[in-house]
């Protein structure tokens, strides 16, 4: 701009600065103007920044690729967890399957019968006469009750401790000796394993002698005298 005073022309620099405006993008483009006067000159320089067109269909395009992908990603999880889902069932299943099974074998298997209470007998003359029955059942020596006590009751009346001191085997220096009378050499000949060494023993001499009279008589029950 010219500006005049008293005759004579005063030349002045203006700046300007003009805001050519913002985009929808945000893009600016700024315009810089230097003017010098002359009486008649003026040189105006500028620059100039190109606005940014907003490209809304490009913006939307991808907007919606980025929704596309969050929901792929929600998907995938949410197939995932079925999958997992799926997995643990399977295991708790199979879990629970192990325990029936355990417990169906549990309760098949027999159950063991306690063991019998081992026999008890009397300690008296018919507890002793049963004891030796049962031994010579087993050892496979015959003979009866009723034979035994019956060669019992003559050979000692039931005495466990009876002596004979004066008979012949007395007299030799082998005394007859317990229930049936029996000496020692007769006795160890035909002594019955698991029954004592003892021949004042009742069971022992019982057995033992049983075990002489089935060798010589066939049985206890067929002696009915000395022996």
């Amino acid at each position: 701009m010219r500006s005049t005073h008293s005759g004579y022309t005063r030349l002045s620099k203006v700046h300007k600065f003009s805001a050519a405006g913002l985009g929808a993008a945000g893009a600016a483009a700024v315009a810089f103007a230097v003017v010098s006067g002359g009486p008649a000159a003026a040189d105006v320089q500028s620059v100039g920044v190109k606005p940014v067109a907003f490209d809304a269909k490009s913006f939307s395009a991808d907007s919606d690729r980025g929704e596309q992908a969050k929901q792929a990603d929600e998907a995938a999880a949410q197939a995932q967890a079925q999958v997992q889902q799926k997995a643990d069932r399977a295991e708790a299943d199979k879990a629970r399957a192990g325990e029936q099974a355990a417990s169906r074998s549990t309760e098949r298997q027999p159950v063991k019968a306690a063991a019998p209470a081992p026999k008890t007998y009397a300690d008296n003359l018919d507890g002793w006469i049963n004891e030796a029955l049962d031994v010579m059942r087993a050892k496979g020596i015959p003979g009866s009750y009723d034979g035994i006590k019956r060669n019992i009751l003559r050979e000692s009346t039931g005495n466990p401790q009876a002596i004979n001191d004066w008979d012949v085997n007395a007299v030799n220096g082998v005394p007859s000796k317990g229930l049936l009378q029996i000496i020692d050499p007769t006795f160890k000949a035909f002594h019955v394993d698991g029954t004592s060494w003892d021949i004042y023993d009742p069971v022992a001499n019982i057995v033992a002698s049983c075990n002489y009279a089935a060798k010589t008589y066939g049985s206890m029950d067929n002696v009915n005298s000395a022996y």
